[in-house]
């Protein structure tokens, strides 16, 4: 999927748009937050909207999504190990 529809433009959009409000209007700790509780429950369902119609979207297309969140203070489950193969031996006819 290289070119988006248009739909999955908007889309993008949207969910920036509504992250960028949420950080600009979340309070430092102690301050009461200047949304109300409804407010945030409806940004809440708009974000859950968006990524159920961007899973639709993504399946519709064919296109199999295994992306998961990745959280950076979790262990990882696998070791990467360095491989180094053996020297080819010499092919010499003594």
């Amino acid at each position: 999927m290289t070119s988006r529809s248009k739909e999955q433009r908007i889309l993008v959009v949207m969910r920036k748009l509504l992250a960028q409000i949420v950080r600009d209007t979340t309070p430092g700790p102690g301050v009461r937050h200047p949304l109300s509780e409804q407010t945030i429950k409806d940004i809440r369902d708009c974000f859950s909207l968006i990524a159920a119609r961007e899973r639709e979207l993504i399946e519709e297309a064919g296109i199999e999504n295994k992306d998961r969140p990745h959280f950076a203070d979790k262990p990882q489950t696998s070791t990467v190990l360095k491989f180094k193969p053996p020297p080819k031996k010499s092919t010499d006819d003594d």
